[in-house]
């Protein structure tokens, strides 16, 4: 049995005592989601991972998804998205400045991610860390009035930040070509949303893709999807994740808001990235 740390009061475990390099049994297994369920975020530390075992680790925990921007697949494994600020013969290998706003994976698909992998393959000197945000305590704070109006609320999202629509800035959603856009539906997911798995209720993608409500005039609903931000994303809620080279890890997007954040372009990072989805779809209400 693999000893867990805490990583904050709050949320969060880590260990060192696991190899994913090793053949993983059915008891390793279960070991492994039961921390991460009960965590929210778990951090592997150390490991040194192939692509093949990289991704095999993550098929465990659900069908992984390919990442819309097609051009920064693994060369030989598309599940895995390479995130870099790197470049070679002057073009870059993989996606820089990805995700940096609260936000969570692929809530702009109908079957929203379960979880987000990465394994660290090359760390900056300064900063790379990665922001999370507790969202069922979120909504366990909630007053009882605010719980009874999200209750029914059924949120409207597409892929964007709701917050920073400029194509220049460094926060912006990373940009998509007409044909990744042409992919992009509208979707519903409510914003109090029992998770698939611990049936606990949290906050759901307040902040990031959701634009809208349905059944609410627009300003409305985006003062509320606002005020929600405002209060899921508070600083008593966050823990700021360090990654050091041959780190995996992988968090809870039912149950997380989280944020890359900046680094200086020539301080080079890697990661790889395999985010793979919830089993299928659960009706909106």
């Amino acid at each position: 049995m693999a000893r867990f740390h805490k990583l904050c009061d709050g949320f969060g475990l880590e260990t060192s005592e696991i190899d994913l390099a090793q053949p993983l049994d059915g008891a390793g297994f279960r070991e492994i989601a039961g921390a991460f369920f009960a965590g929210q975020v778990l951090a592997l530390r150390g490991q040194k991972l192939t692509p093949g075992l990289f991704h095999a680790f993550a098929r465990r925990f659900g069908p992984p998804e390919p990442h819309v921007i097609d051009q920064f697949h693994h060369p030989e494994i598309a599940d895995i998205l390479i995130l870099s600020n790197v470049k070679k013969d002057g073009q870059p290998i993989g996606l820089a400045d990805a995700g940096t706003y609260f936000h969570s994976d692929y809530s702009y698909l109908d079957v929203p991610a379960r979880a987000t992998m990465l394994y660290s393959v090359q760390a900056p000197k300064r900063g790379g860390q990665t922001v999370f945000a507790n969202q069922y305590a979120a909504y366990d704070d909630l007053s009882a009035a605010m719980k009874k109006t999200v209750e029914p609320l059924v949120a409207l999202h597409h892929y964007g930040n709701r917050d920073d629509l400029d194509e220049h800035s460094r926060t912006v959603a990373s940009l998509l070509t007409e044909e990744q856009e042409s992919r992009m539906q509208w979707v519903r997911h409510r914003i109090a949303r029992p998770h698939p798995v611990t049936g606990r209720r949290a906050l759901y993608a307040v902040s990031g893709s959701s634009f809208g409500i349905e059944g609410m005039p627009e300003d409305e609903a985006l003062s509320l999807l606002d005020e929600l931000k405002r209060h899921a994303t508070q600083e008593k809620y966050q823990y700021r994740l360090s990654y050091g080279v041959g780190d995996v890890a992988l968090w809870d997007n039912a149950s997380l808001l989280h944020s890359a954040t900046l680094t200086d372009p020539d301080d080079p990072r890697t990661l790889w990235r395999i985010t793979v989805k919830e089993s299928g779809p659960a009706p909106p209400h």
